[in-house]
């Protein structure tokens, strides 16, 4: 669904479309090397974070491993009880500026914003 109140939010953006969109905007690059960078990027992210170490990208957010503790689940299926052994997991923590930035958005799109001041008028 293209278009509407907060489409924003709901389309995703698979990597080959990051990719295609990043090459579309610097044409001096080949498509080859973008691909390089991306991957490149997302392989030191991934390494790091399975070192245990926190990733952050002032503005964007920071990328981080949490532990879950072991807990006792249930099979939905029969209700019998699972013990679920710990784990570590992905956390990612928005940064101030793209909250900002999503927010202002978002308010924007519902019609909700107050109107600008006119630079012109004092």
């Amino acid at each position: 669904m293209k278009g509407g109140l907060f489409s924003f939010i709901v389309m995703a953006m698979t990597k080959s479309e990051l990719i295609a969109r990043l090459a579309a905007r610097n044409p001096h690059l080949y498509q080859r090397d973008v691909e390089r960078i991306v991957a490149t990027v997302f392989d030191e992210i991934s390494k790091a974070l399975a070192g245990g170490h926190r990733v952050e990208l002032r503005g964007f957010g920071a990328f981080s491993v949490k532990k879950r503790e072991p807990r006792t689940g249930r099979n939905p299926r029969t209700g019998e009880q699972v013990a679920v052994a710990s784990k570590r997991v992905p956390y990612f923590k928005t940064g101030k500026d793209l909250r900002d930035r999503l927010n202002k958005e978002a308010v924007r799109a519902a019609g909700l914003a107050p109107p600008e001041p006119d630079e012109n008028k004092k």
